[in-house]
């Protein structure tokens, strides 16, 4: 009887076995958090490099195929003027995916370095500030984003600074919250004795300890981010023709609805679904693992 040989493991350089070496690095990774990322990269490969996969282009029109429903040549079928609605899905979520994090970074950059201002500092300009912050999240935010938008234009500039400046307040009370917890600790009652100044306090000691709630925040306004430039561009306030976004394909395919042409608005839905739950998952498996270290 002949002894088989199976194939040795594949090692790597450090001599482990390579899926060895997978699981460990992916061990404490919560599975949310894993499957919320492969989503969102997902679509962020989408908006790279879609364009060399796309079956066609998605800007050509062909009036003999309009709104033709899915099959093996439009698989998720054709809209009002014969485009291809998969291929403009994918070269779609190139705007949304450009727009939503400069608004979102532009909002938690704002809103962090507020909270940290009023978290640390207490009397008048925590009162003034806190007073300032509830009275400015007392208005509805996409009421707040579409008269602005209304007001001054819209464009993907303006979008990303409305939504960046209506969503300033909302992390400035969070990372408020966080920061005066941290502020009557230890190492922040040695740095002062050690003789540093409120800004080297507050940047250099007590952000890094608040890092995990602004890293939360960061990816639920995301998510948030998605959804609103989503609306606004159903509106006609956000990202503007000729793009192929995903919330004017649905502002134009919605009136085919009632005719039972409903492939347009329910994939473009499905997108947008599609990257708010990708990056809630990451945030909920962020959120639970930084309770799990505490």
């Amino acid at each position: 009887m002949e002894l088989v040989e199976f194939p040795a493991p594949q090692r790597d350089r450090f001599g482990l076995p390579v899926a060895s070496r997978i699981r460990r690095v992916f061990s404490g990774v919560p599975p949310s958090v894993a499957i919320g990322s492969i989503m969102l990269l997902f679509w962020v490969a989408c908006a790279v490099f879609g364009d060399l996969f796309v079956p066609y282009d998605p800007y050509a029109e062909d009036f003999l195929a309009m709104l033709t429903s899915p099959d093996a040549l439009h698989w998720f079928g054709t809209d009002q003027l014969g485009r291809d609605v998969l291929s403009r899905i994918v070269v779609g979520s190139r705007d949304i995916l450009l727009v939503a994090p400069l608004a979102t970074l532009t909002g938690v950059a704002a809103g962090t370095v507020i909270g940290l201002v009023l978290g640390y500092f207490d009397g008048l300009v925590d009162a003034i500030g806190a007073r300032l912050l509830d009275t400015l999240m007392a208005f509805p935010f996409i009421v707040l984003v579409t008269m602005t938008l209304v007001a001054i234009g819209p464009s993907n500039l303006t979008v990303i600074l409305v939504i960046g400046i209506a969503y300033a307040p909302l992390v400035a009370r969070t990372v408020r919250a966080a920061v005066r917890e941290q502020r009557e600790r230890d190492y922040v009652s040695a740095a002062r004795l050690g003789g540093e100044n409120a800004c080297a306090i507050m940047f250099l000691e007590i952000l890094p300890n608040v890092r995990e709630t602004i890293l939360i925040e960061l990816v639920t306004r995301l998510g948030y981010a998605f959804f609103a430039i989503a609306t606004l561009s159903f509106l006609g306030l956000g990202i503007q023709p000729p793009s192929a976004d995903w919330g004017l394909a649905i502002a134009d395919g919605y009136g085919f609805l009632t005719g039972g042409k409903w492939w347009v608005v329910v994939f473009n839905s499905g997108a947008i679904i599609s990257l708010v739950m990708a990056t809630n998952l990451i945030a909920q498996g962020i959120g639970a693992f930084e309770n799990a270290d505490r």
